[in-house]
């Protein structure tokens, strides 16, 4: 199911952060948004879940323009793991069972909580099921955030740099993790990360923002050493690894 975005702008006080930015994305496919602090990353993901209402010109999904449909029901089309979300004191079943509230009614279902059940094993939560959240570790709880966001039971999935502040093992486990739920139910994922290389190993494909619109989208082939200093501001060189570019600081 082909996503859509057309003609997303937005401006704080006055100044444009975002001007007219155009994508599609195809099921499977996990796209990063890259570029320096700043240049409306977040701001982007924002406007797409309606943080930011009015931003954007259109949203589709193969075709029917979902722009406009109610909050909750776009809850059931997109969800979104901010950067920062914390759930204090409550254990990590109950957390990920927070993101059922667009389907919930009077009381959780079995459903509900078969559905939680099911993506906590999938994710490999189940030891830490009845932890309260307070006492796992960051990347554990990433892991929570993405279970959350995948229990709604979305088309698409929007992530705020989902490997912040992470060490390396956890960076490497959070993005093997949510690859394989990507593909495995056909996912369109969109995902801002700083970290230049590693949003290039786990991509699929690249956006460049710079100045509030679009340097460069495609794939791996776009990042060159001259993307990048045009973008980041960086001298560096691009050399190929392992089938992939790698960018180095000269």
């Amino acid at each position: 199911m082909t996503f859509s975005a057309e003609h997303i702008s937005h401006s704080y006080r006055g100044k444009a952060v975002l001007s007219d930015i155009s994508f599609s994305i195809e099921p499977g496919e996990l796209m990063t948004i890259m570029g320096p602090n700043g240049v409306g990353k977040t701001t982007l993901l924002k406007s797409i879940v309606g943080i930011l209402p009015g931003s954007v010109e259109r949203l589709s999904l193969d075709g029917k323009d979902v722009t406009s449909v109610t909050p909750r029901e776009k809850a059931k089309l997109i969800s979104y793991v901010p950067q920062r979300s914390h759930v204090s004191g409550s254990t990590v079943f109950e957390s990920v069972l927070l993101g059922r509230r667009p389907y919930l009614t009077w009381d959780v279902s079995e459903e509900d909580l078969d559905i939680v059940d099911s993506i906590i094993s999938a994710i490999g939560l189940e030891e830490l099921s009845e932890k309260k959240v307070d006492s796992i570790s960051g990347g554990e709880y990433q892991l929570v955030q993405i279970a959350r966001a995948l229990v709604q039971d979305p088309r698409v999935i929007l992530l705020d740099e989902p490997t912040n502040n992470l060490d390396v093992a956890n960076q490497e486990n959070v993005l093997k993790v949510l690859r394989e739920m990507i593909a495995e139910r056909g996912l369109c994922a969109i995902m801002t990360n700083h970290d230049i290389n590693l949003s290039i190993r786990h991509s699929d494909r690249l956006m460049m923002l710079k100045s509030g619109r679009i340097y460069a989208e495609g794939g791996k082939g776009i990042v060159t050493s001259q993307a990048i200093r045009d973008v980041y501001g960086m001298d560096v060189t691009v050399e190929e690894v392992r089938g992939n570019p790698m960018v180095i600081s000269i």
